[in-house]
């Protein structure tokens, strides 16, 4: 059996860091994280680009499409309510 001692490790240093410019990091809709993909994908990628809204709330591509063809009426973000518009 080995043992950890984290006494043994002095200082960690990130080398790099990488994430969407988003305010939060998982899609408010499906929840999943936006370095991955939306649950009908298989691979993150260029086939779930990540979409904001014109109110800054930002969602997979996939989940927003579901979600604004979902709806009666006028479609509305999922996260604040505002009309949907996507991001020009």
């Amino acid at each position: 059996m080995s043992h950890v001692f984290w006494d043994d490790v002095e200082e960690w240093h990130a080398v790099a860091s990488w994430t969407w410019d988003a305010q939060d990091e998982t899609c408010g809709i499906c929840r999943m994280a936006f370095d991955g993909c939306c649950p009908d994908c298989k691979l993150p990628g260029d086939d779930c680009p990540l979409v904001w809204g014109a109110c800054n709330h930002a969602f997979h591509l996939h989940c927003i499409l579901k979600w604004v063809n979902s709806q009666t009426s006028q479609a509305h973000c999922p996260m604040c309510r505002r009309e949907w518009q996507f991001k020009e």
